[in-house]
């Protein structure tokens, strides 16, 4: 589960800096694409940070 995650993380990194800098996409496909790879980080950091290792449990 954690690899999974770990792969989504990356590739909505890889696809976000794509997205930003090599496509030529205008306005409202950039921003649709942008808040899409934001939500797919964000929850998948979410995900990691809720399956991390405790310490003391």
């Amino acid at each position: 589960m954690r690899a999974l995650l770990w792969l989504l993380l990356v590739a909505s990194v890889l696809a976000n800096v794509f997205i930003g800098t090599f496509a030529d996409w205008a306005d409202g496909p950039r921003i649709a694409g942008s808040l899409g790879t934001g939500a797919v980080l964000l929850g998948s950091a979410a995900g990691l940070w809720l399956t991390r290792p405790r310490a003391g449990a």
